[in-house]
């Protein structure tokens, strides 16, 4: 087990512990989870259909776009 440090906006951190108590999980383990399977993806054989069906579309999106866009949603 590693120990990582990271900065995150302290209303994201806020709605994240919420979160993790109603899953009865807890931050640590929420962040584990994501960074495993965006690390780590499933063989695309594996994926639902769904995910299959989206895979690789958003290879050509403007990534700053998206957080001004979540920064004015969650103003």
């Amino acid at each position: 087990m590693a120990k990582l440090t990271l900065s995150v906006d302290s209303s994201v951190v806020s709605r994240a512990k919420r979160y993790a108590k109603q899953q009865g999980v807890s931050v640590s383990q929420m962040v584990e989870v994501y960074l495993a399977s965006v690390s780590e993806p499933p063989a695309v054989a594996e994926m639902p259909p769904l995910l299959r069906s989206v895979r690789g579309i958003l290879k050509k999106a403007d990534v700053e776009h998206y957080r001004k866009h979540l920064s004015r949603k969650y103003r």
